[in-house]
This record gives C-alpha cells, structure tokens and sequence, in this order.
C-alpha cells in the first residue's frame, strides 16, 4: 500500500492551522482545503457543507460550524454578519469592507483605501477598538 503523496497547498494549509495553534484534524484540514485554495472568498456554513459533501468530505454542519468558528477565533478567517439570521465567513482577514448584494445574497470586497472613516468616537471606558465593519447594502 503507497503512502497518499501530500501536495504543497496540503502542507501550506497544514502549516497554516498548526502556526494558529488549531490541531490539524481530518476535518479541519479538508475544510480549509476547500475554503482556502480558491482564493479570497465569502462563504456561508451551509455552502461550505454542501461543498464538502460535494468532495465527498465526511462532515456534519455542525462540525463545519465549529470549525469556521475555530478558524475565526485564531484570525484565519473573518466573520461577517449580515443580519440575525445571516454570516459570512471571509478568507481575507486583512482590512477591507463590503457590499452586500441583498437579492442575490453576495458579497464584494472593497479595499480599505476605498473608504474614508472619520471623526471615529473613542471607545468608551478605556477599551479598544478591534475593527470598523463598513457593509454598504445594494439592491440588485
């Protein structure tokens, strides 16, 4: 029986959860496979579920939670919330903003250069401010 021969985007994606601190299981490794070698991209959990179900990856939603939500706590991806009953999960963690597609559900990036913040309040009681979320809303 031959060893399965590991590929370098394998390796950079096993290097990538191992430098977070997130052991590399089975499952994580075959989500961030899927959610990290097509470049940018927004992905909802349901979609990321039907993806892998599609590459015959052996996941429950839950778990494709659980593992979106590990990859966002150690800033592998970023979480995006359209609404109460709505997130997207980003590959790109670096600063950048959004256009939210309200009748098709898509979301656009847009470079932080794009968009001017100013006359941004302090934040109260001596805590910081983590990130300004700009999602502009267009009706297509």
């Amino acid at each position: 029986m031959r060893a399965k021969k590991t590929s370098t985007a394998d390796l950079t994606v096993l290097e990538r959860l191992r430098s977070s601190g997130l052991r590399p299981t089975r499952q994580r490794l075959a989500l961030a496979k899927l959610l990290f070698s097509q470049g940018d991209r927004h992905v909802t959990a349901e979609a990321l579920f039907n993806e892998a179900k599609d590459n015959r990856v052996d996941v429950s939603l839950a778990t494709v939670y659980n593992a979106l939500h590990d990859f966002t706590e150690k800033d592998l991806l970023r979480e995006i919330s359209i609404d109460s009953s709505r997130s997207y999960f980003d590959t790109n963690v670096g600063d950048h903003y959004h256009f939210y597609f309200e009748t098709s559900g898509r979301l656009m990036d847009i470079p932080a250069e794009r968009i001017a913040i100013a006359n941004l309040p302090e934040a109260p009681g001596g805590a910081e401010v983590a990130r300004v979320d700009v999602i502009i809303r267009i009706k297509d």
